[in-house]
């Protein structure tokens, strides 16, 4: 068995643990986030049977679609306006929604694409200034308008907390992650995603709810830049 296999294999049997001590019966995905992972080392990855990945940035993740396009390919960065373009119809999923302007742009060039793009909303959880993302606050109206949007498809949360050393840290932002995605749930939302956690935190945020997990330095190693 290859390094990268047994990771694979261990950070899924974590997962399958962590979501069995919670009753949890919805399966959770993982998503291999490959910033800086040369194209080679994805390709094994998807050989042992990792179907999703995700990327930053919209520049780097580009040639790595056009040389393995049958993969699924989300994007997770800060996605800027000038960028849409070049990123409506390459990946299956934006995580990074966060902002009305935002929003325009990409109902603007799905009409042009004649697509329906699918995101998340991204909610600034730790309500940090240096942080992308909508105050927790605002995200049942931001959705309501959103909603009005005919070429987007809003399917879920997505969140950051405030960086820790301890996992255990992340566990408040996670638990209030999931009552907010309970909450729209039961407003009517149709929200089926909830993307949280990270390799530091990823089994803290299956244990409080995440049914998506972003995995890359616990995976591939640390960023060599």
């Amino acid at each position: 068995m290859t390094d990268l296999a047994r990771k694979l294999a261990e950070i899924k049997n974590n997962i399958a643990a962590a979501a069995a001590r919670c009753g949890r019966k919805q399966p959770v995905e993982l998503l291999a986030v490959t910033k800086t992972v040369p194209v080679e080392t994805i390709a094994q990855a998807a050989k042992l049977g990792q179907t999703a990945f995700g990327e930053s940035r919209v520049q780097e993740a580009l040639p790595k679609i056009e040389r393995l396009p049958w993969v699924e390919w989300h994007l997770i960065g800060r996605l800027q306006t000038n960028k849409v373009r070049k990123a409506v119809g390459k990946f299956s999923l934006i995580h990074s929604l966060d902002r009305w302007k935002l929003a325009e742009a990409l109902q603007e060039e799905a009409e042009r694409q004649d697509r329906t793009v699918r995101v998340l909303l991204q909610v600034n959880i730790g309500r940090e200034p240096q942080k992308g993302g909508l105050d927790p606050g605002e995200a049942e109206e931001f959705l309501r308008e959103a909603s009005s949007l005919s070429r987007l498809k809003i399917e879920g949360l997505m969140a950051i907390p405030p960086l820790g050393e301890d996992p255990e840290e992340s566990r408040p932002y996670f638990r209030e992650m999931f009552a907010l995605y309970s909450k729209l749930r039961e407003s009517g939302a149709k929200l089926s995603i909830l993307s949280l956690g990270m390799s530091n935190d990823y089994i803290v945020a299956v244990e409080e709810g995440a049914n998506l997990v972003r995995i890359g330095s616990l995976l591939f190693g640390e960023r060599t830049r």
